[in-house]
């Protein structure tokens, strides 16, 4: 298995952020590692976000999809003061309930190098959590 761990500047407003040009990179310093070229490349790309707080889509991005996911979210799990979890900023206890509706892990084919997603299709970073402007994500490759 071939693996890193990137870091995200979020920010300080909810988030999809698209991870796939890292992912891009990933994938080539996986290929480079295996003495493969890339385009030889075959397994399973996983990611893993290490926060109770945030998680990963895989969805179209820049078309209104993203701002579109983080409304849903927000209808879905109003920042109010509804939830028993109480710390941080106004709300917060909702970020801690998201992972169970966008959860924590996607795993994608790669095939001759290249993601087998569809036409529009994005991995993407969902962060609503305004407390925590810095994540951290995991890449995992497993050869096939």
């Amino acid at each position: 298995m071939f693996t890193t761990e990137i870091e995200i500047r979020t920010g300080s407003s909810p988030v999809v952020h698209d991870l796939t040009h890292d992912i891009e990179r990933f994938l080539a310093a996986a290929g480079e590692n295996s003495g493969l070229s890339p385009g030889l490349l075959q397994g399973l790309l996983h990611v893993w976000v290490p926060h109770a707080t945030a998680g990963l889509a895989v969805i179209e991005t820049g078309a209104g999809s993203d701002a579109d996911l983080i409304a849903a979210i927000d209808e879905l799990l109003p920042r109010d003061d509804r939830w028993r979890h109480q710390h941080g900023s106004h709300g917060h206890g909702r970020d801690h309930v998201l992972p169970a509706f966008v959860p924590p892990h996607a795993s994608v084919p790669v095939v001759d190098g290249t993601l087998a997603t569809g036409t529009w299709q994005s991995v993407c970073l969902v962060d609503t959590n305004v407390d925590n402007p810095v994540r951290r994500v995991r890449f995992s490759f497993l050869p096939g």
